[in-house]
Parts: C-alpha cells; structure tokens; sequence
C-alpha cells in the first residue's frame, strides 16, 4: 500500500528551463540604432566623397551604427515630406541629411531641424567648410549626431526611467525621470474614459460632441499607438457631480479659485461617481471636463505662484485629467434659466490630447540650443516620438517579464507542494523564448519584432503568475499533513510496530540459539 499511496499523493511538477531563468536574473540589455547620413552635394569634395566610409559602428551606454551615403540631387523646399520620401527608414532608425552652410532650408540660427517623421536636417558648421579634411569632418558632426539620436530616439535616462522599478536610483536622477512617473505603466491595453461633470443641470444644459471630438482629436493618435496597445474609449454625462472642495472667492480677480494645495482633494470625492469597468483589468485614464454652476462661475486653477493656469486644467499622475470649463460668459445675467451651451470641443480637446501625451509617456524633451523641432502634425505624434516610446515600452516590457517569472521560479523552488501543470509550464517556456528573442531583436535594431516579442513574453509570463492552479495547494503545509495522517496511520501502525518488534526479538533470540549449539 505504500508505494499504491506515494504515487497517489505525490505533487505533479512540470518540467521548467530553470538554467534559462536564472540567467535572466543577470541580463544585459544592448540597444542598438541605425543611423543612416547623407551629405548633400556641397558638404564633401569628390576626394571625401571616395574616402567616406560605408560603415561606422560609435559604443557607448549604447551602440549607433552610422551608415553614410552621398546625396547628388539638390533638396526641395517641402524638405520633411520630400526627405521622407527619398528615403523610407524602418522603424526605430533615423536618417540624417547633412546640408551645406549656405542652405535656404533652415533658418539662419537653426543648425538642426527635426522633422515629423525619422529624419533630420543638420547644418554644416561655419568652421567646417569644404575643404577641411575628412576625419576632421567626422569628428565635427559625431556629437551633434550623438544628441541628434538621444533626442530623436532613446537616451541613457529614457532606459533608465524604464528600468526605475528593478534599479535603485540615486538621488540625482529621480530628478532626471520625474517626468516618466507620471505616465501609466506599459499594459497590453487602456480604457480612456471622458467624462462632463454638470454640478447644476437646472441651470445649465450643456451639450458636447463627444464622439466627433474623439474620431478628429483622439483617435488619429490612438491610431499611431497600435502597436504599442489596444485602447477602447466610453463617455459619461454626470448630474449634480461636485468637486469635493469649496473654491474661494478672490476679491482681486472676482472670481472663485481653486489652489494648488487643494487640487489633491478634488479626485477622490469626483472618483467615487466615475464608476469602473469591472469587466477589464486594463488601467483606466480618466479625463474629466467640469462646468462649474452658476453660483461659482467663474472659477479657474491657480499654481503655487497664485498665477492662474492658462489651460485651466491639471492632470494626476498615472489616474487622469481634470479641466474646468466656464460658461458665465455664454449668457448675461437676466437670462432665464436653464441656458442651452455648446462646448467647444476644439479647446477642450485640445487640452486632453496633451494630458493623454503625458500620460502615456510621450515626453516632449527641450531639444537643445540651435535645434528646432517640427510640430507633431494632425496625428498628435511624430514617427520619432512614437519610436522613442517603443523603446522605452519594450526595454520595460522585458524587465517587467523578466521579474514575473524569475519571482515565479523562486516561488516554485520554495514551496514544494505546489503543482505545476504542462500549461502554466508552456506559459513559462513560451515567455523565456519571447524574452531571449526580444533581446536578440534589441540588440539588432529591429525595434518592431522587439516590441512584440516583449509583448508577448510579458502576457504569458503574468498568465503564468496568475494561474488558479497555483493556488490548489499553496496553502497545504507538510503540518497540516501530519495533522491528517497521524489519526489514520497511528492504530494502523501500532500493531505493525508492535509486530516487527516481536520479529525483531525472535530473529535475535534464534541468533543466541544457533551461537549456544555452535559453542
């Protein structure tokens, strides 16, 4: 019966790449970026042109590879569409047009102008004529081109703020990633949530095209952001929904204001009537546009200057935004309420696409003296900047996976009652495989299989994580076994003990017996 009770009590344990997840535990992430540059006819004699070499590879915290071409044809003047077209660069690289002195493309103080979409215009400096030598040359335009690629594609603190939850930061650079904290963090998907709060429906009955304001402000860069994840969007209208703070009547302004100190109570009360959406575990953006009542208009935001807030909005770190929107001045004050009102959607949406930037972690970095900076266009992101937030979502996709399921791994090897079926074991191997291949794919520059190979190991490690089966025998301790099988096995096991023992005595006395007869 012991052997018929050790098979059917023991623990089913799958097998796992357990080699393969410790070395996880001391992986070296190596980023790397093409960086093709061009020189247009005027930058480079002939001779230079001949000696220009076709590749140079720059290490740093991270390695560039610059590939240089020689471009013939004059630039146009549409110079961002027109480049863009001369030359398609795949995603997370960056092509670099180095233009003469003398151009008319730039503005006599811009030395580089960064387009809409992965190139970049850079103005050969006045101490760098035509003429000079080549190496000369290279070693004037690396660190412009080193800045050029920090700006437009990743730099030592973008992967540093992405690795905030696995490295300890010290003290100066908290400073340095303050930006990143406040954006979500990366998730296979996000439920945006518009919300019009109306405090005094009997005085005011606004009316807001939510659904056309979405399809023309929103949607253009949820669109650009596919590849990074999946975003639903839902709207609300709440009645009587206040804020939770009485503002105060500034004699000065003659107008109710409301200070920065008292903005941190305003979410709380305003949460509570938002509702959730109990069916996704995606995290939740709430952007929140209140009218004041006609008893506290106007009101608007104050900084800690006591100077107001142009947009007169302000935004909480990985929940949301809140914008005020008066409407006294939609009406005089013999009007007989309630006051039809049309908000304008341009304006308030006009101040959510820069909040829902923010939050998703597109930051907007002050590009150095000397560079100018093209405007995001119609879609609300540059090629550039949505490259650079794909770097950043998939260095920290693969620290994120990577501490699920070296956590995992450790807990297994703690706890031996736990069991592990084949499924929770493919979810296993299928993150380690993703995870090694999205390493590999970093270290080539093909940011696109990067990202998605992230994205998947990251899924199948937290489906790992969370199985239920897990939790089947995480609570049954080897006391409480004993605890069980003392009641059973004890009476069964005291004449058994009592038996052997006899057995014992006699084997030991027919030894004394047979010792007696020999001597």
């Amino acid at each position: 019966g012991v052997p018929l009770w050790w098979r059917t009590t023991e623990t089913y344990r799958a097998w796992l790449p357990v080699s393969q997840i410790q070395e996880l535990a001391n992986l070296e992430l190596q980023l790397s970026a093409d960086v093709e540059v061009v020189f247009a006819r005027g930058t480079v004699t002939p001779e230079q042109q001949k000696k220009i070499p076709l590749t140079l590879s720059q290490d740093d915290d991270e390695i560039t590879g610059l590939k240089s071409l020689y471009l013939t044809d004059s630039l146009s003047a549409e110079a961002d569409l027109s480049l863009h077209m001369l030359s398609e660069s795949p995603c997370g690289s960056l092509v670099v047009y180095v233009v003469p002195e003398s151009t008319s493309l730039l503005p006599e103080d811009v030395e580089v102008y960064i387009g809409q979409r992965r190139t970049a215009l850079l103005r050969i400096g006045t101490q760098m004529r035509v003429g000079r030598t080549l190496d000369q040359l290279l070693d004037h335009l690396e660190p412009r081109i080193k800045k050029l690629l920090q700006l437009m594609s990743f730099s030592h603190t973008d992967i540093t703020a992405a690795l905030s939850d696995r490295v300890r930061l010290s003290p100066g650079n908290k400073e340095s990633i303050a930006d990143s904290m406040r954006a979500f963090k990366s998730s296979p998907g996000y439920e945006i949530t518009f919300s019009l709060l109306n405090p005094d429906p009997k005085s005011h009955r606004l009316h807001w095209d939510i659904e056309g304001a979405v399809q023309t402000f929103i949607q253009p860069l949820l669109t650009k952001l596919e590849p990074l994840a999946n975003f639903s969007i839902d709207s609300q209208i709440l009645y009587y929904a206040m804020l939770g703070v009485n503002p105060r009547f500034d004699n000065s302004h003659n107008a109710y204001t409301l200070n920065a100190d008292s903005l941190a109570h305003v979410i709380n009360p305003v949460e509570a009537r938002l509702g959730s959406n109990a069916a996704s575990s995606n995290p939740v953006l709430n952007f929140l546009l209140y009218v004041p009542d006609a008893n506290h208009s106007p009101l608007y935001i104050q900084d800690r200057k006591k100077q107001q807030v142009p947009s007169n909005a302000f935004h909480s770190p990985r929940w949301g935004g809140i914008m005020v929107y008066n409407v006294n001045s939609f009406y005089g004050p013999d009007v007989a309420f309630p006051v039809d009102i049309n908000i304008n959607m341009a304006k308030v949406m006009g101040v959510f696409l820069a909040q829902l930037r923010l939050l998703l972690g597109v930051q907007s970095s002050t590009p150095p003296p000397g560079f100018l900076v093209a405007p995001c266009g119609s879609s609300g992101l540059a090629d550039w900047e949505l490259d650079r937030l794909m770097w950043s979502r998939s260095v920290e996709n693969i620290a994120t996976a990577t501490t699920t399921i070296t956590s995992l791994a450790q807990l297994l090897d703690q706890i031996g009652n736990i069991v592990i079926n084949d499924n929770i074991a493919q979810q296993v191997s299928s993150a380690v495989t993703s995870l090694q291949l999205a390493v590999a794919e970093l270290e080539s520059g093909n940011l696109g299989f990067a990202l998605q190979y992230s994205k998947e190991a990251i899924l199948a490690s937290e489906r790992a994580f969370f199985d239920p089966s897990l939790l089947h025998l995480l609570y049954f301790p080897d006391d409480q076994k004993f605890a069980i099988y003392i009641p059973l096995f004890l009476p069964m096991c005291v004449p058994i003990l009592l038996s052997l023992l006899k057995i014992a005595s006699e084997v030991r006395q027919r030894r004394r017996d047979k010792q007696t007869k020999t001597d």
